[in-house]
């Protein structure tokens, strides 16, 4: 009878010690975070900004403000940042990227206000047409259906 005992004691401590493994990420316990080189990110940014720079000397600077003009240099500038954050072993966008990005903004795109359209009410005719209609639409839907429950031999 001892023998079965001390054979049945391996197995969980065994099993605790596994779990005890896992638990403490044994497996991956090799994976190492690098820390982001932001010295090295803004010095590689300037780069894509002279990049996009060059592109938008192409462009008419009075179609600045249509984006089909220049989606395809805007589109490059964007993936630069992203590639040069991450070979900084930066996450993008971040603080640093987005105040660089920010600042090619404003270099190119300061002048280009959203024009704000000027809502007006339809005129009183068309306007109370579209208000009575679907009040006048419940009404008759509640009066079917109160109509229809009164009479139960229909049904």
């Amino acid at each position: 009878m001892e023998e079965q005992g001390s054979r049945r004691r391996p197995l969980p401590v065994l099993l605790l010690w596994v779990n005890g493994l896992m638990t403490l990420g044994f497996v991956g316990a090799r994976q190492q975070t690098e820390l982001c080189n932001e010295s090295l990110m803004l010095e590689k940014l300037p780069a894509c900004g002279k990049f996009f720079e060059e592109m938008m000397k192409k462009v008419d600077s009075k179609k600045w403000c249509n984006l089909t003009e220049f989606i395809m240099y805007y589109d490059n500038f964007t993936q630069c940042t992203e590639r040069e954050a991450n070979n900084a072993s930066c996450f993008w966008p971040n603080p640093l990227a987005e105040g660089f990005i920010t600042g090619i903004h404003k270099q190119f795109f300061s002048n280009c206000t959203s024009e704000k359209v000027h809502w007006e009410d339809p005129p009183d005719e068309i306007l109370i047409t579209l208000i009575l209609i679907p009040v006048m639409l419940t009404c008759a839907m509640i009066t079917l259906v109160v109509w229809c429950s009164k009479r139960s031999d229909i049904l």
